[in-house]
């Protein structure tokens, strides 16, 4: 081990050292813990999102890929037993064991009790640490994931063993959702972080300092508080509250860069959760335009982002976003809205998809189903099981429910899809004449009409104010249907920019040609 200029570096040294008081302790270890609790101490927040983002998963790489960490107990004699820190050490030691292992459910409650007690030391008591960003999004995203791998776990009783359900029966409060949502709701508030964002002064030094106390103090407290936010969105998704989770987002505005953009994961979660609640609540043109924004920030920075640990996660989250966004054109067709670069990985990825989405039929509900089972999250039922009943798994019920609504009402305006292609070629048509292309009656017809009126106008949460999500508006006087068609005007830009990538691409190539060679070559074929 070496330690230059202030900062931990790991060598490649003996794995476990002799010399050591505490040998059951690699030496590389009681270094690394060492050096983070001094960095710590010294609110050094370079070194410590180094040590956090690469020397920790170095050593894990090379130590501890199918084991555990050493426990708290061995290594709090290190780090002067500080409670604090062991606190966030667990905090790392628990997410290994969910990462690259299989917690038991003894560790699924240790980690529990751990971010209670952390938690409650931040709200209750005086936390003077800085600490970076990533790490603090990481708690929050990784308390979130805990949770909801706990209440999977729980619901499938019939792999639990007699022990298993006698303890799950015994420790209900454990991962308790009104628990995980309180603990979120009191960061947010403790920390101020509301009234922080109203004020745009305020505001606009919280982001400029990416959230950092550069005056001698605390950033831990404001930015969980900042990070809970997205927490409290995504608990409310994943219990298919999308109303609810859009309302406690308000205040963040995601169309403006924030401390969140700072921080890739917690971008990318904020941009998909939100999008995907857009979706669920028939906002199309609002997901569009998230989809589109998330995945045009993903290609801009990919070089970057395929040097982080989360890459493989941020990957899947990519084709995810494709299949959502292919989801929402084929439900509100505004092609208009995503740029070229989304566009044309969309046409590589989905294209034939996209295009069977626009019929009816079984194949089309087969088509919605597999795109929203791969995309969609991780629905969860929190509610304890009723243990006097036979044990029975419900780990799916939540997903078939939403799966349920979600074709529910893309079946309901189906037959609206396809009124609509033909709405598009007229500016007045009867409806005895529309009802003969479709091949329906009128009174049909006019249901399908007004059902697909119903379901391109949604009611601003915000305000009460009704609005259209359709490129396409009709009203019916009499037995004729009078269409009124949004016209967009023409967006010259993506054009211009794709014809510009192509003319570099051919300068890059004549830069690369050797004239002589090509002269030489000319001389010897004649």
């Amino acid at each position: 081990m070496a330690y230059q200029r202030g900062r931990y570096e790991e060598d490649e040294g003996p794995a476990y050292g002799a010399s050591a008081s505490y040998g059951a302790v690699p030496d590389i270890v009681q270094s690394f813990v060492i050096y983070l609790y001094r960095h710590i101490r010294e609110k050094n927040v370079y070194e410590i999102h180094q040590m956090y983002e690469g020397s920790f998963n170095k050593i894990t790489e090379r130590m501890f890929k199918q084991s555990p960490w050493p426990v708290v107990d061995a290594i709090a004699p290190f780090v002067e037993n500080d409670h604090v820190f062991c606190l966030l050490y667990k905090e790392l030691y628990f997410r290994h064991v969910f990462a690259r292992l299989t917690p038991t459910l003894e560790q699924r409650m240790e980690s529990w009790d751990n971010y209670c007690t952390l938690f409650q030391i931040i709200l209750h008591g005086n936390v003077n640490m800085q600490l970076p960003n990533q790490w603090l999004w990481d708690m929050v995203d990784e308390f979130i994931y805990q949770f909801q791998s706990f209440c999977q776990y729980r619901a499938k009783m019939k792999a639990r063993s007699e022990e298993e359900l006698k303890q799950l029966r015994q420790y209900d409060q454990v991962w308790n959702v009104y628990g995980v949502l309180n603990y979120l709701q009191a960061l947010i508030d403790k920390s101020q972080i509301y009234a922080l964002l109203d004020n745009e002064t305020a505001r606009a030094a919280f982001t400029s300092a990416d959230g950092y106390d550069y005056q001698g103090g605390s950033n831990v407290l404001k930015v969980l508080g900042y990070f809970s936010i997205v927490g409290l969105l995504r608990v409310h998704i994943l219990l298919g509250d999308y109303h609810g989770g859009l309302k406690v987002l308000e205040p963040l505005d995601i169309s403006r860069p924030g401390v969140f953009t700072k921080v890739s994961g917690c971008h990318i979660t904020t941009m998909y959760y939100a999008g995907f609640a857009y979706l669920m609540i028939r906002r199309y043109v609002d997901a569009i335009k998230v989809f589109n924004a998330v995945l045009v920030y993903i290609a801009r920075t990919q070089t970057y982002l395929a040097q982080s640990p989360q890459y493989d996660q941020i990957t899947k989250k990519n084709e995810q976003l494709y299949a959502l966004l292919v989801t929402a054109l084929a439900l509100s067709p505004q092609n208009k809205l995503v740029e070229e670069t989304v566009s044309s990985q969309l046409r590589e990825k989905h294209g034939d998809k996209l295009q069977r989405l626009q019929g009816i039929g079984y194949e089309v509900d087969a088509i919605y189903d597999e795109l929203f089972s791969f995309a969609c999250p991780k629905f969860i039922t929190p509610s304890t099981p009723n243990w006097d009943e036979p044990p029975v798994n419900f780990n799916q019920d939540a997903y078939r429910l939403q799966l349920k609504i979600f074709l529910t009402d893309v079946r309901q305006q189906q037959r609206g899809q396809q009124i609509r292609s033909y709405l598009k070629l007229y500016t007045t048509i009867s409806v005895a004449k529309l009802a003969s292309f479709v091949g329906s009656d009128e009174a049909t017809v006019r249901s399908h009409l007004l059902t697909y009126k119903h379901k391109t106008h949604i009611v601003d949460s915000v305000d009460g104010s009704i609005y259209r999500t359709s490129d396409l508006d009709f009203y019916i006087e009499g037995d004729m249907i009078h269409v009124a068609e949004t016209k967009s005007n023409r967006r010259f830009g993506d054009f211009f920019v794709r014809n510009i990538v192509k003319f570099d691409d051919v300068v890059r190539d004549l830069e690369g040609v050797d004239i002589k060679e090509v002269l030489l070559y000319k001389k010897e074929a004649a």
